[in-house]
């Protein structure tokens, strides 16, 4: 049974978290929202403490970002146990178990305290590797080991239908060539990897979608431009061409047969991962924006009491005793689909509540934060102007909002995707 206490073996890690956040990534956070597209080389250093507690066994716990060590297993981003690796026999109590994928989703919530767009350009700890732990057989994850990969699904005119992804890959002797674009490639530009979405058969729809594993440095994958974007500048948005990029027949993932009964053949496994992981990027940054405005009221005048009716209060705490209650039910759920992931329980209509509501919660937390600081909210002598700015993503990439939403109907309602659009 899910207990919604922080494991003792995690706290070790979180407080490394925390302290990256608040003695790292806050205080380089508006240099790099400024300087977009430069690589923050502070990173470099902490990537050399996160190999150095890997190597040493010296970390408890294994966060998404920190890849440190939780009952000798070592995570990257995403890589905690998808949901069909079973946790123990059913109904033992023992068997329950509180792994990677919790680790992961805790440490990512307080790193993203300090910057989201420095969260995701960890060196060697991509979105990609989340597909990787998702659908990749044994002998491929060893292969890539903790290798920087990123994740390219998004086209053109193709986008929260992955589905009709356009991207092809024909078998030619031992390669598979794969010819396409992609866009909204995060970390594309610096990854070592990149985990390409493309179909065997555009006519079988997405029954045919296989995600393929490759090099940054294939002549065939050719970086087009990086995006500008309204938030998260920190991290590099690529758009790629796949121009008879050849790829190895063992870098597609998993299984190469396509089975019409499977949906995705595993592909799509890769999302009951991500998401909670993008809900915990948005609980993070409500998080920042919840303290750091109860602080700047407080500093006005305008305390909380937690012992009063809200309606009692000054407007200002009224509204941040809703926003709180908004928070903890975004954590919770996003508590329960990783723990749920770890203990070998499919999530996917769990994962999708988690992202629905911790994206939409952020979006609106950070705004009404914005405006409850006023002209102090507004400036640049606070983050809560960039926060509002980051927040924006957090509710449109690893699917929609309205895509989480249709997912969970579907889920709920016993639907198919063709029965239910």
């Amino acid at each position: 049974m899910i207990d919604l206490e922080v494991p003792k073996k995690l706290q070790p890690l979180l407080a490394q978290a925390r302290g990256m956040a608040e003695e790292v990534f806050r205080p380089i956070s508006r240099k790099y929202d400024r300087a977009e597209h430069s690589y923050p080389i502070e990173l470099d250093l902490v990537s050399a403490v996160i190999d150095g507690l890997s190597e040493s066994g010296t970390g408890q716990g294994a966060g998404a970002r920190t890849g440190t060590k939780v009952e000798g297993e070592v995570a990257a981003v995403g890589s905690g146990r998808s949901a069909k690796d079973k946790a123990g026999k059913a109904g033992d109590a023992k068997a329950t178990r509180n792994g990677t994928n919790l680790a992961s989703v805790l440490s990512i919530l307080e790193t993203s305290r300090g910057d989201v767009g420095l969260t995701l350009s960890i060196p060697r700890q991509g979105l990609g590797n989340a597909a990787i732990a998702a659908v990749a057989t044994e002998e491929q994850k060893a292969r890539y080991g903790n290798r920087w990969a990123a994740m390219a699904i998004t086209e053109p005119e193709v986008g929260s239908d992955s589905g009709a992804i356009r991207t092809t890959a024909v078998k030619d002797g031992d390669e598979y060539v794969l010819n396409g674009e992609k866009i909204f490639v995060t970390a594309g530009e610096r990854a070592e990897l990149v985990v390409v979405w493309a179909t065997l058969d555009r006519s079988l729809g997405k029954q045919a979608i296989k995600s393929f594993v490759v090099e940054r440095s294939n002549p065939g994958l050719k970086l087009v431009r990086l995006e500008h974007k309204l938030g998260i500048r920190a991290s590099d948005t690529a758009a790629f061409v796949l121009d008879n990029c050849r790829v190895p027949a063992e870098d597609l993932l998993g299984d190469p047969e396509i089975r019409t009964s499977a949906g995705f053949g595993g592909a799509m496994q890769t999302f009951d991962n991500t998401r909670p992981l993008v809900a915990a990027m948005a609980l993070g940054l409500t998080r920042a924006c919840l303290d750091t405005t109860r602080e700047l009221l407080a500093a006005e005048g305008v305390e909380i009491d937690w012992d009063a009716p809200a309606h009692t209060q000054p407007y200002a705490a009224a509204r941040l005793i809703a926003m709180e209650a908004e928070y903890e039910a975004a954590y919770l759920l996003t508590l329960r689909a990783a723990w749920m992931a770890d203990n070998g329980q499919p999530n996917s209509m769990q994962a999708s509540m988690a992202k629905a509501k911790a994206g939409r919660t952020c979006v609106n937390v950070a705004l009404e934060c914005v405006e409850l600081c006023g002209a102090t909210g507004y400036g640049e002598s606070e983050l809560l102007e960039k926060w509002a700015r980051d927040s924006k993503i957090l509710d449109i990439f690893e699917g929609t909002q309205q895509i989480q939403l249709l997912v969970v109907a579907r889920r709920l309602l016993g639907l198919s995707s063709r029965e239910l659009r």
